[in-house]
């Protein structure tokens, strides 16, 4: 009998073959990385970026930087403006568009929002601006008996509630045209008492009101800011004025910690900057 000689390699296959599909990947890999780094990039950045600002905050090679960009263009990831630099492309916005812009600004505040109900058993806020207004996008209700309402969703005018107050002091909105409501004899009677009251709560780093959206009713609120650097939503607590009166400077302060911690989450990850030696030593793919 005349057995088959011919070698049978299995699953070893031709280590040729195999480290020539391994390189590949390693190479596709490399790929997108550096493609997700110049994304990451030019959204992260607070103006549009110029190729030359992109290649030398890669660290990439003119040739490897400019067949990324392109692919990314093609994509719709980036897109240039009529000046020719690069700004977040068109799929960003299409997916705005299809859900709730808050969203994302939610889903990160919850645990800050639940560890500050937990310390102060109060109620807690999170607000941004609509129009000339301030809306309620979350809500932690307070622990005790006697709380506020569930103010989600619901606008109130911006000088009388501490959320609308904060917003006003560090500059994301503005007083709307003509008389300001006064819902009680304790609201801020007019723009320069405002404008006081606004200097007052940058000194000591949060917004107040006592009273003065309803007759019983205190709050206290902190800026947030979002990845610019600019404020984005405020963050507040709200409860009984004869409860809240003697904690006002601890619930200041976690307020301010809590926020921190959120601004810090919007902001993201920091991204170091290449310097330009590393774009020398680039290897080009």
């Amino acid at each position: 009998m005349m057995w088959n000689t011919v070698p049978h390699h299995g699953t070893c296959g031709n280590p040729s073959s195999e480290g020539a599909a391994v390189s590949e990947a390693a190479t596709g890999t490399r790929a997108l990385d550096r493609a997700a780094d110049l994304v990451a990039t030019v959204v992260h950045a607070d103006e549009p970026l110029s190729f030359a600002d992109l290649q030398d905050a890669s660290g990439l090679a003119k040739s490897t930087t400019s067949r990324l960009l392109t692919a990314l263009e093609r994509s719709g990831l980036v897109e240039r403006d009529p000046a020719g630099s690069y700004v977040a492309g068109r799929l960003f916005w299409l997916y705005a568009a299809r859900h709730d812009p808050w969203e994302e600004l939610v889903r990160l505040a919850r645990p800050v929002m639940d560890v500050l109900g937990a310390d102060t058993g109060e109620t807690v806020h999170l607000s941004v601006t609509r129009g000339d207004r301030v809306v309620q996008v979350a809500q932690v209700d307070s622990t005790f008996l006697l709380g506020t309402r569930d103010w989600t969703d619901i606008e109130v005018p911006a000088h009388c509630s501490a959320l609308g107050k904060a917003l006003l002091a560090w500059g994301a909105l503005d007083l709307p045209e003509g008389e300001l409501e006064r819902p009680t004899p304790a609201t801020l009677p007019d723009r320069e008492a405002v404008r006081r009251d606004g200097e007052r709560s940058r000194e000591r780093g949060w917004a107040l009101t006592e009273d003065e959206l309803e007759i019983g009713l205190t709050g206290i609120a902190v800026p947030v800011f979002g990845i610019r650097g600019d404020v984005v939503a405020s963050l507040g607590i709200s409860g009984p004025t004869p409860r809240l009166a003697q904690r006002l400077d601890e619930l200041g302060h976690r307020l301010l910690d809590q926020s921190a911690a959120l601004s810090s989450l919007l902001r993201g990850p920091a991204r170091p900057t290449p310097s330009r030696t590393a774009r020398t030593q680039e290897v080009v793919a």
